[in-house]
C-alpha cells in the first residue's frame, strides 16, 4: 500500500509502540515474544515513511518507567535492542537511513551504550530518513534537565533571564535540532502519552490505534499517514 500522490505528509511521525505483551499473552506466549514480533512492525513504518518523504520517524522504545517491569523483561528488551541494532545496521546505511538516540544513557550497560554508538556512527551520513529511538527516555525528566542546564548558564552569567524563550529550553532538550513531531500515534488502544515528548507534541495531531503494535504493519501505517492529511491545522488560529 502506497500514498497518492500530493498526499499531505507529516515531517515527523513519533510513534508509542504498545501492546506487544497483551498481543503475545493472547496467544499463550511471553511477554518477550511480542516485543520481537514487533520488530517487524518497526521495519513496516521505516520503510513507508521513507518511501512517502517522511523526515523524522521516532520510536518510544523504552521509558525510565519500563525498569520497573520483571526483570527477565527488561534483560530481553535491552537483548532485543542490541540484536537489533547488529542486524540491521548495514541495510539501514545502506538505505540512507540515519538513527539516533535519545534518553538518558547513564543507567544503559556498557554493551547497549557500545551498540548505540555504534549504530549512531555507521549510519551518519544517512540522508533519506532520520529514526530516532527513545531509550531510557522521559520527558519530565529531559525538560527538568534543559531547565538545570539553564540555570547552570543563567548562574555563569552565561544567559540573561530575558534570554530564557521557549526556543532556548528547546535547544537544551534531547530532540534539538529534530522538528517537533506533526503526528504522534499510539497502537495498542490506550488513549495517553506516557510520559513521551510531552513539550514537543504541543501542536501534535494525536492517533490512537486499537491494533496492537506487532499488527501495526504498512497498511495501518499508511492510513495513520492518510487520516494525518484530511485533518486542518490551525496551531490555535483560525480560517482566513
Amino acid at each position: 500500500m502506497r500514498m497518492e500522490s500530493g498526499t499531505k505528509i507529516p515531517a515527523h511521525v513519533a510513534i508509542i509502540m504498545d501492546g506487544n505483551g497483551r498481543w503475545a499473552a493472547a496467544q499463550g506466549k511471553p511477554r518477550s515474544w511480542g516485543h520481537a514480533q514487533g520488530m517487524e512492525s518497526i521495519r513496516a513504518c521505516i520503510e513507508v515513511a521513507k518511501d512517502a518523504g517522511v523526515g523524522y520517524l521516532t520510536f518510544y522504545t523504552f521509558s525510565t518507567e519500563n525498569w520497573g517491569r520483571p526483570e527477565s523483561e527488561v534483560s530481553a528488551l535491552m537483548d532485543l535492542l542490541c540484536e537489533g541494532i547488529e542486524k540491521e545496521t548495514p541495510e539501514l546505511a545502506r538505505q540512507g537511513v540515519r538513527m539516533v538516540v535519545i534518553g538518558s544513557r547513564g543507567a544503559l550497560s556498557d554493551k547497549v551504550r557500545a551498540h548505540i554508538e555504534a549504530i549512531e556512527r555507521e549510519t551518519a551520513a544517512g540522508d533519506a530518513l532520520t529514526v530516532v529511538l527513545a531509550v531510557n527516555y522521559s520527558s519530565r525528566s529531559e525538560i527538568t534537565r534543559a531547565a538545570q542546564r539553564i540555570a547552570a548558564r543563567a548562574l555563569t552569567g552565561d544567559l540573561a533571564p530575558v534570554m530564557v524563550t521557549e526556543q532556548a529550553l528547546s535547544d537544551e532538550l534531547y530532540t534539538a535540532g529534530i522538528p517537533d513531531p506533526d503526528l504522534l500515534i499510539r497502537t495498542g488502544g490506550e488513549q495517553r502519552l506516557s510520559n513521551f515528548l510531552l513539550w514537543q507534541a504541543a501542536y501534535a495531531e494525536l492517533l490512537f490505534s486499537p491494533v496492537m503494535w506487532p499488527d501495526f504493519g504498512e497498511k495501518e501505517f499508511c492510513e495513520a499517514l492518510a487520516e494525518y492529511a484530511r485533518r486542518e491545522r490551525r496551531f490555535g488560529k483560525i480560517d482566513n
